[in-house]
Parts: structure tokens; C-alpha cells; sequence
């Protein structure tokens, strides 16, 4: 083989030992992020639910079937930011009412690292909120600690602490857990009578809601791939007397939701694996091998 040749081995296997690191510890994590155009329906249930039905002027109970659409605004992402768009509706299934509950909320958060970034019109139920911590997601290799996680109920970041390690479908997950003291939300007027008070008129009430949320997270994408909340919300006059619950539910992801969950967490972590482990593996040995080959093709003697 020409010297030529030899270079040009020699050239190949240097190239492909210094992009093995390259692509290991920053290439990887430059190509796993949060997608701008996400698209996610999620459901959760609530068996023998508590809520004040508007419409009755009175507390039910009823299983609840709760629908999460989230959809990324491709138009509003920009570098390492995106925005994602979310409506839950709930339906009170037991005595077939539907959208019982309507929000919506508005984030924008870091594709990268899950934070919140303070633009594009962050806000819940249409009205501006400052967000902070993490939104949606958690950071890709999560580890074993206290993270800031917001939540839109109380409108404001409160700790999720991690509590042990577990699976969900086969798939190792880490477990945190997310409480929320009594917190004033906002402000309503029902019929004193609605809530057991005397008289006639309407009343002012405070809301207050507390809380417990539970994230199942694929630690390796940040990816929560379940979720259980407990709600707690209640009516108080400003006496600070509790009237009436307002809405008390425990809610869980449905097994389809999950199962979804976890094969798109199940697809991002085998793209990272390849992009740290095998793909810069190969190059390495790929590139070993050319630079051994050329080394000693150099040194036979030219005929």
C-alpha cells in the first residue's frame, strides 16, 4: 500500500478517535431535547370524587375521567426554548355530565434542562403567571435529590423530593414526591345556601388547596411516565370557616396513558444510549484500528 494510502488510514482513524469523545460528552446532548412540535392526549381517573357542581348548586360524587391534550406552538420555539399549550377537561362520568372542570395553561421551559423560561405568555386560565422550576419534564439524567417542580394549581414552584427507586411497566424509574401546604387560589360567590349558610345571597369564599403529586421519572430522559395527584380544595368564607369541598379528588394515570409513557421513554433512552455508548464505541474502535493499521503499514519498507 502507497504512503498515501497509509495517510490517509492514519488521517481516518485520528478523525474518528477524536469524534468518539465528541459525540459522547456534547454531540448526545445537543440532539436530546424537548420536541417544539409535541403532541400528547393523557388520561387520568378519579374514583368517588367530591366537587361543587355549578350547575346543581351543590356537592357530587362521582368517578371523574380527566383528558390532558398538551400540544407544542412550533411558531414560538426558538433555540433551546419551546412552548407547549395544554387543556384538561374534566367529565364527571357517574352522572354523565361532561366538562365539569375546564383549564388551560400556557408554558414556556428550557428543551434541554425542563426550566421554565419567563416569555411567550406563560399564564394559567388566561392569566399571566411567572413560572419557575421545572415544567413538564425533569432534566435529562436525573439523579437522586430535590428538584423545584411547578405546579399550575397553586400557581408557584414547590420541592419534589425523590423517595426511592421503582419500575412501572419493566421500565427503572426514580420516585418523587411533590407536597403543597394550604394555599389561597382564587375567589368565588355561590349561594349561601349552596354551602350550608343561613340566609339568602350569595357569599364570598376563598378557595384553598392542598396537595400531593407523585412523578414516576425514566431517569436517563427526565421523561415523568406516570402520575397519581391528590387534590384537596375546599371553600372557606373569610371568617376562615370551611363551608364546603370545592373539588377533592384522587387521580391517576389510566394504564393506556402509562403504557404509552413509558414506550416513548423506553424510544428517547435507547436513541441517547446510541448517541453516548455505542455509536462513540464504535468510532473509537473503528478509529483505533485505522490508526494501528496505518502505523504499521508505515513502517514496512516501500518495494
Amino acid at each position: 500500500m502507497g504512503r498515501i494510502s497509509t495517510l490517509v488510514l492514519i488521517g481516518f482513524g485520528a478523525f474518528f478517535v477524536t469524534l468518539a469523545p465528541l459525540l459522547k460528552f456534547w454531540a448526545a446532548d445537543q440532539l436530546t431535547y424537548a420536541p417544539a412540535n409535541h403532541f400528547l392526549i393523557s388520561r387520568l381517573e378519579a374514583e368517588d370524587a367530591r366537587y361543587f357542581s355549578v350547575q346543581d348548586l351543590k356537592v357530587l360524587t362521582a368517578d371523574l375521567d380527566i383528558v390532558v391534550t398538551t400540544r407544542g406552538d412550533v411558531k414560538e420555539a426558538d433555540g433551546d426554548r419551546v412552548v407547549w399549550d395544554e387543556a384538561m377537561v374534566v367529565n364527571d362520568v357517574t352522572n354523565e355530565r361532561s366538562q365539569v372542570d375546564f383549564t388551560e395553561r400556557r408554558s414556556a421551559f428550557d428543551r434541554y434542562t425542563g426550566l421554565a423560561v419567563d416569555c411567550c405568555g406563560n399564564s394559567v386560565e388566561n392569566e399571566p403567571v411567572e413560572m419557575e422550576g421545572q415544567i413538564y419534564k425533569f432534566p435529562f439524567d436525573v439523579r437522586k435529590t430535590t428538584y423545584k417542580v411547578f405546579n399550575p394549581v397553586a400557581r408557584k414552584a414547590y420541592d419534589a423530593r425523590f423517595v426511592r427507586e421503582d419500575t412501572v411497566d419493566g421500565l427503572p424509574v426514580y420516585v418523587f414526591e411533590q407536597t403543597v401546604p394550604p394555599t389561597r387560589t382564587r375567589t368565588s360567590t355561590p349561594p349561601k345556601s349552596a354551602i350550608g349558610m343561613d340566609g339568602k345571597g350569595d357569599v364570598r369564599v376563598e378557595h384553598w388547596y392542598d396537595g400531593t403529586t407523585t412523578f414516576w421519572v425514566e431517569p436517563v430522559t427526565g421523561s415523568p411516565v406516570r402520575q397519581e395527584v391528590r387534590r384537596h380544595e375546599v371553600m372557606k368564607t373569610e371568617d376562615g370557616v370551611e363551608r364546603s369541598p370545592a373539588f377533592v379528588a384522587d387521580a391517576k394515570m389510566t394504564e393506556d396513558t402509562v403504557a404509552k409513557l413509558v414506550q416513548n421513554a423506553e424510544n428517547a433512552k435507547t436513541q441517547i444510549d446510541l448517541l453516548r455508548t455505542v455509536i462513540p464505541l464504535v468510532l473509537l474502535i473503528i478509529g483505533v484500528v485505522l490508526l494501528a493499521t496505518g502505523a504499521v503499514l508505515s513502517r514496512r519498507p516501500s518495494r
